[in-house]
This record gives structure tokens, C-alpha cells and sequence, in this order.
């Protein structure tokens, strides 16, 4: 069945799906992710309070060597514990979302996939932002709180027009890493979503990796996983822009193979923790793949037991 993100055409039929969400990711939040997703988030992101004299049972890896060796007995520093989590979306539009040889494309399941990680910032009394990015430009919205400005802010996202089915594979968007970094204060959840081909690390991506706690969203096609058993088959092909006949011949299928691999060895060097990336396929469900992924980083921070 067709996911309701894929008839959410404008805001107001957007803000319609989003309500139709909020229910879902409240009840996971409330039973079965019980709120402690944020402590997921934070680790050691916290920002510098002050220099204090170091004590018996504070943690080593906070001792400021410099302070320690200047004034000849040990010090470490002490962090004050930020608040609120600010999450910044990052929307990589690409015509090779527009693919899905099922139901629904890559591009109405990771709409989706963004408009249940808003609402569970938005429930979480977090901050939420976003930029939108396509080959035609690119929006940034702001970081807000409440559930009133993050909904109508995610509405704006979801009913963003995809790029024209003739821009091209090639057509990356040029997203703003340098403006990316001044787009939320530091330790804030940066959560890239998109199609991820294979490509090198864009410029700047170091910096906001050390900036920010970064993750990784990928929604997959089945095909993507393995080219259908059936013989000769007709496909539109968007990052082509035509129809494309395939012939399911041994080579056809290596050429497949040896794409994704390179696919995945670029995702991972992206995203090189298996706890930053998520990928799900169309056909699976979305909010229950987030629920894994937050129980997987909960049982590695010791939140909940296996």
C-alpha cells in the first residue's frame, strides 16, 4: 500500500500525513523507546564549563593535561550537560530517488523516514531543523521548538517538489557544507539523508563530523539488493532519464554487484560507526526499522539490556 507521504503534494495535505504519524511515534516513544532515545545522542556531547581540581572517581579522559602540568597537581574539566538536543536535517533530493520498482518510490519512503524522525524530536521537546537539497537549490529552515512550529517546519519538507525527472544522475545537489557548519549549535544531531552513490567524502565533511553527532538515513529499493530472477524486463531509468531493458544476463548482474559494493564502501566510509547509518528498503517498515535503530544505540550505551 502506498505510503501517505506520496500523495502529500502541499502543506496542508502534509500537515494532515504528519497527524496521521503522531500518533505512531508517540506510542513508540512512550512504549516502547520509554524517552530514552536522547541519552543515545548525547555520549560526550557536552559543552565546557570550568577547570576544577581533579577527585578520586572522575572520569581520566577529562583531565585538562595542560592545567594539570602548569599548576603541578591534576585538573579536569567540567562539562555542563546541554539541555535540549538540536536536530538539523539534511534532505539530499536526487532524481535516483524517484526509483521504485514496487508500491511506492525510494523518494515517498524516505519522506517518510524524515517525517517520523521530526515528530519524534518534536515529542521529545527537542529542536528541529532543516535543509532541503536538490539540484535546483537548496531551503534551510531554521531549528524550532514546540509541536506547532517543528509540524508546520516538517510539513514545508514534506511537501518540497522533487527535481525535475531530467536533471540527470549527475546532478548532485551543492549543499552548503561551510553554512552547514554555523547551522546549529555544536554536539547537535546531524542526520544526512539521501541516495548516497558512490562518491568521496564531500569537502568539509571532517569538520562537521567533529562539530556535530553525525548519522546517516538510506532508503534502498529492492532491486538495488539484487535484480529481479525474471528474464527480459523494461525499466525507467531515472538517472538516465529512459527506459533501459534488462536482460538479467551474468553480466548485468555483475555490473550490479560490483555498483553496490562500491556503493557501500562509500556509505561506510561516510559513516564508518554501524550505529550512525540506517537502511531500510521500501517495502519495510519505517517506524519499526527507527525503533531497532534507536533500541541498537540504547544496548551499546548500557540504557537497556539485551
Amino acid at each position: 500500500m502506498p505510503s501517505a507521504v506520496a500523495n502529500a503534494t502541499t502543506q496542508s495535505s502534509a500537515l494532515s500525513v504528519l497527524r496521521q504519524l503522531e500518533w505512531r511515534v508517540r506510542h513508540a516513544v512512550e512504549n516502547v523507546l520509554s524517552g530514552e532515545y536522547r541519552s543515545t545522542f548525547r555520549g560526550r556531547g557536552m559543552e565546557f564549563d570550568q577547570v576544577v581540581r581533579y577527585e578520586f572517581g572522575d572520569d581520566v579522559r577529562d583531565i585538562d593535561w595542560n592545567v594539570t602540568a602548569r599548576l603541578g597537581e591534576p585538573y579536569r574539566k567540567k562539562f555542563m550537560e546541554e539541555r535540549e538536543v538540536t536536530l538539523l536535517l539534511i534532505f539530499e533530493d536526487t532524481v535516483t530517488l524517484r526509483f521504485g520498482s514496487g508500491a511506492e518510490s525510494k523518494r515517498e519512503a524516505l519522506m517518510e523516514l524524515a517525517g517520523l524522525v521530526i515528530l519524534l524530536g518534536a515529542i521529545n521537546r527537542d529542536r528541529v531543523g532543516f535543509v532541503h537539497a536538490s539540484p535546483t537549490g537548496h531551503l534551510f529552515s531554521e531549528p524550532v521548538r514546540g509541536r506547532g512550529p517543528i509540524l508546520h517546519s516538517a510539513a514545508t519538507l514534506l511537501s518540497r517538489p522533487p527535481p525535475p525527472i531530467d536533471a540527470g544522475a549527475g546532478a548532485l545537489p551543492s549543499l552548503p557544507w561551510t553554512f552547514l557548519s554555523r547551522a546549529a549549535p555544536k554536539h547537535s544531531i546531524l542526520l544526512w539523508l539521501g541516495d548516497f552513490p558512490p562518491r568521496e567524502a564531500p569537502e568539509g565533511w571532517s569538520l562537521l563530523q567533529r562539530r556535530y553527532q553525525t548519522m546517516g538515513f538510506r532508503v534502498d529499493d529492492p532491486w538495488e539488493r539484487g535484480l529481479p530472477a525474471q528474464e527480459a524486463f523494461a525499466a525507467y531509468d531515472p538517472a538516465a532519464g529512459r527506459l533501459v531493458t534488462l536482460e538479467g544476463g551474468a553480466a548485468e548482474r555483475a555490473a550490479q554487484a560490483e555498483w553496490s559494493a562500491r556503493r557501500e564502501a562509500g556509505w561506510q566510509g561516510l559513516f564508518p560507526n554501524p550505529l550512525s547509518r540506517l537502511v531500510v528498503t521500501t517495502a519495510e517498515n519505517r517506524l519499526d526499522a527507527l525503533v531497532r535503530f534507536f533500541h541498537a544505540r540504547m544496548r551499546a550505551a548500557g540504557k537497556i539490556r539485551t
